[in-house]
């Protein structure tokens, strides 16, 4: 089991920036898979940025260009930089991870609770 805890969230300006924070409760190097999705109020939820084993990075199309994925791996957390926010950027953030339980288990995809992000004037 993996718990996932999201902060970092809030109000900001058009043209302002956030960090989002992410801290898992198990060494984040042994994961498949983390990162960022988002839900957007009345629509499906869609990718922001994930980084899988290897250290490969798929950003969603929204995002490029003006989001950042990172890790800290001491510190179990992964981070999303947003640059240059968008009103249409408004929305939850879910914090993600991917896990097969050390190869031993089919891989199980996990949750945060979710970090509201709004974006206005």
């Amino acid at each position: 089991q993996v718990q996932l805890v999201e902060s970092g969230g809030g109000l900001v300006q058009p043209g302002g920036s956030l960090r989002l924070s992410c801290a898992a409760s198990m060494y984040i190097f042994s994961l498949n898979a983390m990162g960022w999705y988002r839900q957007v109020p009345g629509k499906q939820r869609e990718l922001v940025a994930v980084i899988t084993t290897g250290g490969r990075i798929n950003y969603g199309d929204s995002g490029k260009g003006r989001f950042t994925l990172s890790r800290d791996n001491a510190k179990n957390t992964v981070y999303l930089q947003m640059n240059s926010l968008k009103p249409e950027d408004t929305a939850v953030y879910y914090c993600y991870a991917a896990y097969d339980g050390g190869a031993i288990d089919g891989e199980h995809d996990y949750w945060g609770q979710g970090t509201q992000v709004t974006v206005s004037s």
